[in-house]
């Protein structure tokens, strides 16, 4: 393989080598194999992260090939997987056998390792983020040694470190989910005034198991999203919504549009206005796999940040005010979620609900002066990065805003000791 790129297609590296193992044996060997050359080792995911995480001059492994369901305890709840299954396959095999995740993201292309290792959120007031759902991790580490890490072991602080572990601790090779007896949502789409919005935040997220909202740059209107457990008969979308709304808008009207704006930038402040007139209300019923995930076709970068919850509405005032004071070209709206906390130490809800503040830019077009931006004011709030998006923060910063960022370390220093699972990433965020 001589190059490899994420999704956006913006972050490229050539890795010396790459290995696609099928079970944990071939993945020890493959991890033997390059730590007996002294070569640097990243394991990738389906490539969805934003940042660097991922990328490696050394030897590349495709965990992909490992995806199967190694036992479920269908009455307990706990179903172990391994590290390469992707969401969308697990929570078919989770509906199968009659369970769900309490909580997902909006894409499902992910595999659950990438989605834990990145601390991968939904939404939701009361509901934690996907690693908080997991309750066993088995990481392979450089001298093929399997370790396990449990909420019920000995070793609690390795769990907490192992459940985001940024990649820079082992390969994953199992993860055992704790799931629910499956379960239907109501999803609601209401377009709806921002101030009403930013002003009764607090009240829709409380008042809904799962309240998110977009926003356009340069408009006063946001579309809010509700989902709600629901005991109602099904009544999803049609495949005529789908096809009209996420293939033929997104594939092929949305991605001319923004191509059309990436060249015409004045015309943005008008495209956001138009498109919130057209911002459209639903009402479907699904199960709540199918309800959580939407599809995404059209290419960006994308930045996120979880700051305390109570400063989530005057973070998002500031950054669309600066967007409309710079006249920034920014098509893409702001996307708005809420996570309870959670005790993974590497976890931007770590200890505090937060609001998560996601922007986005086109593909090919200049992020760097918006996202700076960006990350400047949510410093001011001890805003945290998403690990699998762009952010700019190095070691000493982000120690400064996780708590018990040495004890991470520390379990790091255990796992890792001659750094073969580091990159020039891990290195700016943790340090040599």
């Amino acid at each position: 393989m001589s190059q490899w790129r994420n999704w956006t297609g913006d972050q490229v590296c050539r890795p010396v080598a790459y290995r696609r193992p099928h079970t944990r044996r071939e993945l020890i060997e493959a991890l033997e194999l390059a730590a007996g050359a002294g070569r640097r080792v990243k394991v990738r995911g389906a490539g969805h992260s934003f940042s660097e995480a991922a990328l490696t001059d050394g030897v590349m492994i495709d965990v992909s090939g490992c995806n199967r369901v190694l036992d479920a305890d269908v009455a307990g709840g706990l179903v172990r997987v391994e590290g390469g299954i992707v969401l969308r396959d697990l929570n078919r095999e989770l509906h199968a056998l009659g369970l769900a995740m309490a909580n997902l993201g909006d894409i499902d292309t992910q595999t659950i390792s990438g989605a834990i290792s990145t601390a991968t959120h939904g939404t939701g007031a009361r509901l934690q983020n996907i690693s908080a759902q997991v309750a066993e991790v088995e990481l392979i580490t450089a001298a093929g040694e399997v370790v396990s890490f449990s909420a019920e072991d000995a070793d609690p602080v390795g769990f907490r470190a192992a459940r985001v572990g940024l990649g820079a601790l082992g390969a994953i090779s199992a993860v055992t989910v704790r799931a629910l007896p499956a379960f239907t949502l109501h999803r609601v789409d209401e377009p709806l005034p921002l101030d009403r919005v930013l002003g009764d935040f607090d009240a829709l997220a409380d008042a809904n198991d799962h309240f998110e909202f977009f926003v356009f740059p340069y408009t006063d209107q946001a579309l809010t999203i509700r989902r709600n457990r629901s005991d109602a008969p099904l009544r999803p979308r049609s495949r005529l919504n789908v096809l009209i709304n996420e293939r033929l808008m997104q594939d092929r009207v949305g991605d001319r549009m923004f191509a059309l704006t990436a060249r015409y930038q004045k015309l943005i402040p008008w495209l956001a206005r138009i498109s919130a007139r057209f911002l459209s209300e639903g009402d479907y019923i699904d199960h709540s796999f199918k309800i959580f995930s939407s599809l995404r076709t059209l290419r960006f970068t994308e930045m996120e940040w979880a700051v305390p919850r109570q400063d989530g509405p005057s973070a998002v005032r500031r950054v669309l005010d600066w967007i409309e004071a710079e006249r920034y070209p920014v098509a893409f709206p702001l996307e708005c979620r809420v996570v309870a906390a959670d005790d993974a130490l590497l976890s931007p809800s770590f200890e505090r609900d937060v609001f998560y503040i996601a922007v986005h830019q086109y593909r090919g077009m200049e992020w760097r002066p918006y996202f700076e931006a960006v990350q400047a004011i949510m410093a001011e709030y001890g805003g945290r990065p998403h690990w699998g998006k762009r952010h700019m923060l190095a070691r000493d910063e982000l120690a400064s805003r996780y708590p018990r960022y040495d004890e991470f370390l520390a379990v790091r220093d255990r796992l890792d000791p001659g750094r073969t699972f580091a990159n020039d990433y891990a290195e700016r965020c943790l340090g040599p």
